[in-house]
């Protein structure tokens, strides 16, 4: 099996804590999220190795986790499990849980208020579970003024992680011009054939500006 390469032999771009501040901590996933907590390796442990086995601890359930279970962890020390756990307490209390299904078009919309009025196109991927719960709402690419690329694997890497059943994707248009593009659409059949292949549905392709939106399924194009 190959070794996980170190922080230094990752691109400066892709690095955790460089990719959140270009693109957000929404944009980072579980492990990277992890990596950025944990801050620096020990001796004889990169960040990642230990980031690595902390996600194992966390996939046994929060409440499992105590110093005594991090400190198990080669590489993690007394000041390391404090941040961790001290994250982990901040938010059980200030942030709520996504517990409430989002089935109707408009639970979706009212997750997207924060990328109407951005002045660059933003693409959103929104993984949901079998109940259509919200599992994690990320920040895929950022584009120009009005151009945002995207790929099926940049949209489908983290939703493959997730385990999602179902995925939303969701990009605004600064220009104020609701309607797809001849771009939007050939990118939401791309999707959509993908996600048939990886067994993940497109649920939907939703376009927002300042005061509107638009849904792929709702026009019957998806």
């Amino acid at each position: 099996m190959s070794r996980a390469r170190r922080i230094h032999q990752i691109p400066a771009a892709d690095r955790p804590r460089e990719k959140l501040q270009k693109k957000g901590a929404s944009a980072l996933s579980d492990f990277e999220l992890l990596e950025v907590v944990i801050g620096t390796g020990s001796h004889g442990n990169d960040v990642g190795t230990i980031a690595r086995q902390v996600q194992k601890q966390l996939r046994k359930g929060v409440e499992a986790l105590s110093y005594e279970a991090l400190l198990a962890v080669k590489g993690v020390n007394v000041a390391t499990a404090g941040k961790l756990l001290a994250a982990l307490e901040l938010a059980r209390r200030h942030l709520i849980k996504d517990v409430e299904p989002l089935t109707s078009l408009q639970d979706i919309v009212a997750r997207l208020d924060d990328i109407r009025t951005k002045q660059q196109e933003y693409v959103i991927c929104l993984s949901l579970d079998g109940g259509q719960r919200l599992i994690a709402q990320r920040t895929v690419t950022i584009g120009t003024l009005d151009v945002a690329l995207a790929h099926p694997r940049e949209v489908f890497a983290d939703a493959i992680a997730d385990r999602a059943a179902s995925v939303v994707i969701a990009h605004n248009h600064p220009s104020g011009e609701v309607l797809p593009s001849h771009k939007d659409t050939a990118l939401t059949q791309q999707l959509a054939a993908a996600g048939q292949l990886l067994g993940i549905t497109l649920r939907d392709h939703i376009i927002v500006t300042k005061t509107d939106y638009f849904s792929f399924r709702q026009h019957h194009l998806l």
